[in-house]
């Protein structure tokens, strides 16, 4: 029986995320995936289809509810590979259950804000050209995992091939490089 792998999607939702087959081709070999759209989680109204707009959205409350709808979905410990805004709603559920086996998180450029960590074994991904990613002191202060990609912007995590290498080290229950 293969073991359940959650997915937390980016602030796009499904909605923008053609790239996410360039994961689940290879994870679908290991893993029986749960897809979460965090925009559904979080009552997020994307028809606007403005950034600025769907992220307000999640700082003002859709954070706090996707939150509270992936606990009511989630009971059991599990494993979470999250993009961008879902790895900040990936963090604050361990946070409040406790129920993280693991959280491989890419882009969660939100995560810079937290204080406390969730236990559990953490992963964290950014590109060193993304403005808003934590700085080194806070890794430090937070004691998780965590690789700064050279020449990668935030949307790395669109990208086929950091995506199948990732996915293949994740099915091999290894991190990014070594």
């Amino acid at each position: 029986m293969k073991q359940q792998l959650i997915i937390l999607s980016d602030l796009w939702g499904s909605e923008k995320s053609d790239w996410l087959i360039y994961y689940t081709h290879i994870l679908n070999q290991k893993y029986d995936i749960v897809y979460y759209d965090s925009c559904l989680l979080g009552n997020v109204d994307t028809s606007s289809n403005d950034q600025q707009l769907i992220h307000q959205q999640f700082v003002e409350g859709g954070i706090r509810k996707a939150v509270s709808q992936l606990i009511e979905l989630e009971q059991n410990p599990i494993k979470i590979l999250a993009f961008s805004i879902g790895g900040l709603i990936a963090w604050r559920y361990g946070l409040l259950t406790g129920n993280i086996k693991s959280l491989i998180c890419i882009s969660s450029t939100r995560l810079r804000k937290e204080v406390y960590k969730p236990k559990g074994e953490i992963e964290l991904y950014f590109g060193d050209k993304d403005a808003y990613r934590p700085p080194m002191e806070w890794f430090i202060n937070q004691n998780v995992k965590f690789e700064v990609i050279p020449n990668k912007h935030h949307e790395i995590y669109t990208e086929r091939e950091f995506a199948e290498e990732l996915s293949l080290n994740i099915c091999n229950h290894q991190s990014h490089k070594k």
